[in-house]
């Protein structure tokens, strides 16, 4: 059980004032990333069909949650893992223009998620997804809509600040960006996340680019699948990747705290090169990826920003379950009772 005890650690506010906080923190959120980044807010599915490519499969080894349905000759339906690549669907389907966008509440179940104080069975974050230009696949549009998504960041804690004056603000008012593979020469002798570890707690909060290809080093930063986030395509500064994760220090939990994956999606050509790099190259038979060499899903940037996690460091939680209502291992149940973190 991987469960860390902050030492001395007292909730800032009760279950309660904590329930009305999470309110408050969704509607403020959502309202002004929708109003800065231009989306529309769209109802999703929770579950999609097995065999159509549409589910997102995280790092390939995840089992989704599936069922068979009765009325539709058993075919089989999988819970979604995320909506990374349905987005693109809805868009194409609602006809966005250029510029525009889509968020949706998502809300799934990832039963191999190891339960530590940040990892829950049951996920809910914002998907978003905008519709972007071939000359906004770059690096610096990518660093433009990361800076935007963090003004929104800053601006919540000091709304949070504003209604509970005992929770001070932590945010520094710029993010930093490394790319994983400068992070890689910076600290050789170092895993990826003490990496993150070293530059989320000298800078606050930070952006990782380029996470999912094999570093110069050897092995990747983190996993991520070959058909969403495009993070083999070269950039002007010599690295590769168009993709990355937004980093907080997290005071609480004394640690690197990531609340949102995001970047560049996949076009044709990156979507070839990265099903042939994992050997998945069967995939381009699916629908979805079908659709995508077809030309008929449009060029689009987007991401997910978990919700629980989001409230979770602006409330200082100690563990998720302060802000989520899930399934908890007893011993954990029993260890987090006896250190004054109440899990709803």
């Amino acid at each position: 059980m991987k469960l860390f005890i902050p030492k001395d650690y007292s909730s800032i506010l009760d279950v309660n004032q904590t329930e009305q906080a999470i309110k408050l923190i969704k509607d403020f959120f959502q309202m002004n990333l929708a109003a800065e980044l231009r989306l529309r807010r769209v109802t999703a599915p929770l579950f999609v069909k097995q065999g159509t490519g549409i589910n997102d499969d995280l790092n390939g080894i995840e089992r989704p949650v599936s069922f068979p349905m009765k009325e539709m000759n058993d075919q089989v339906a999988e819970i979604v893992q995320s909506l990374a690549k349905w987005k693109r669907l809805a868009l194409a389907d609602l006809g966005i223009k250029e510029g525009n966008g889509i968020y949706t509440d998502m809300n799934a179940i990832r039963p191999d998620e190891e339960l530590t104080n940040i990892h829950s069975l049951y996920v809910d974050q914002w998907d978003w997804e905008r519709v972007i230009s071939q000359k906004e696949r770059n690096l610096d549009f990518l660093k433009k809509v990361v800076r935007k998504i963090y003004s929104v960041l800053v601006n919540t804690e000091f709304c949070v600040s504003e209604n509970y004056p005992e929770i001070k603000p932590q945010l520094p008012e710029e993010i930093t960006f490394f790319h994983s593979e400068e992070l890689a020469e910076m600290y050789p002798d170092m895993t990826p996340f003490e990496r993150e570890t070293e530059v989320a707690r000298k800078h606050g909060a930070i952006f990782v680019i380029g996470i999912g290809g094999e570093l110069p080093t050897g092995g990747i930063h983190d996993g991520r699948a070959p058909d969403y986030d495009d993070w083999t395509s070269p950039t002007k500064n010599g690295f590769k990747g168009i993709n990355g994760d937004i980093i907080l220090w997290n005071e609480t939990l004394d640690r690197a705290f990531e609340i949102s994956s995001m970047g560049i999606r996949v076009d044709q050509e990156a979507l070839v090169r990265q099903l042939k790099i994992r050997g998945l190259e069967e995939r381009k038979n699916l629908m979805w990826h079908k659709m995508l060499l077809d030309g008929e899903l449009p060029l689009t940037i987007g991401g997910g920003i978990g919700q629980s996690r989001l409230c979770m460091f602006y409330l200082r939680k100690a563990h998720i379950g302060e802000i989520q209502s899930s399934i908890w291992p007893g011993e954990m149940i029993d260890k987090c009772k006896s250190n004054g973190i109440h899990l709803l």
